[in-house]
């Protein structure tokens, strides 16, 4: 699939979600990471320098070797990402190295952030931003089928009684929640939608419907450990409304999800016209 310039458009898209300010702190605690990732490298070939000699004369140089290879490989992936994302160009082998990227630094990022006095959910909120930015340059336009939108139980109304997390069809729209307005997107775009009630389940019904494309809605932790989980599948986060707190009948921004849609599909209808009441702004 050929890379795309993202278009002013596709970049409207995130206006709602995070600022610039959200990409330079996921640029220097990526720095910071890879950092500190180096430097437990270094030592892991001072420290034992003089006993491996007793191994043999050349042991320690063995491992330096070792040891500096991967010290380049981590240090070539973290400014691959930081490159991509001030530049939107990719250096040779960097999309590959993006797992190591996305596995192991977020976990390393949040540990520092959370020794400078930044909060997790800043950090993943930046991971979030950068994710999607990467996803709007890269990923193409694909079939209706080719798409899920996967949804978090929380949105179901609290008081709800039907079970919806393996058949969404037993919704009976009484709208009372945004379960009746997404199956009616669903159904006008094409697309899949289902609602997950954790990771499990998620991976689950990935494997079911074999989507080449994700739009999730969720909150900050768990659309970081979905994007985490599901690598190399491309993800596009949209953050979830909040006005009971988390995890209590929680929203979907509309508006977003929808110029989502219009983004990624190949063909899509002309897209509704909503009142603004119907398209509030996540929670910061």
């Amino acid at each position: 699939m050929t890379t795309k310039e993202p278009r002013v458009e596709d970049f409207d898209l995130l206006d709602r979600t995070a600022g610039s300010a959200r990409k330079r702190l996921f640029i220097g605690l990526i720095i910071g990471a890879s950092a500190l990732v180096c430097s437990l490298l270094l030592l892991l070939w001072v420290i034992p320098y003089i006993g491996l000699t007793s191994i043999h004369p050349s042991a320690p140089w063995i491992l330096g070797i070792v040891l500096a290879a991967l010290v380049g490989l981590v240090g070539w992936a973290a400014l691959g990402l930081v490159l991509n994302i001030l530049l939107g160009r990719s250096l040779p082998l960097t999309r590959r190295l993006r797992g190591l990227t996305i596995k192991l630094f977020l976990p390393l990022m949040v540990l520092l952030g959370k020794v400078l006095g930044i909060s997790k959910q800043r950090v993943r909120s930046s991971f979030i931003k950068v994710n999607n930015e990467l996803v709007l340059s890269e990923a193409g336009r694909y079939q209706p089928e080719d798409i899920l939108l996967l949804m978090p139980h929380c949105l179901q109304n609290s008081r709800c009684e039907m079970r919806l997390t393996y058949d969404i069809n037993n919704c009976k729209r009484c709208g009372k929640c945004p379960l009746k307005e997404l199956l009616e997107i669903s159904e006008r775009y094409g697309v899949h939608l289902a609602i997950a009630t954790g990771g499990t389940i998620a991976r689950r019904i990935v494997v079911q419907t074999r989507p080449r494309l994700i739009i999730a809605v969720a909150c900050e932790r768990d659309l970081s450990s979905g994007i985490q989980d599901t690598f190399p599948l491309p993800v596009f986060g949209v953050m979830n409304l909040r006005p009971h707190g988390p995890c209590l009948d929680t929203g979907v921004p509309m508006h977003e999800l929808e110029q989502a849609l219009q983004r990624f599909l190949l063909d899509p209808p002309a897209p509704r016209v909503l009142p603004m009441a119907a398209n509030p702004v996540p929670n910061p």
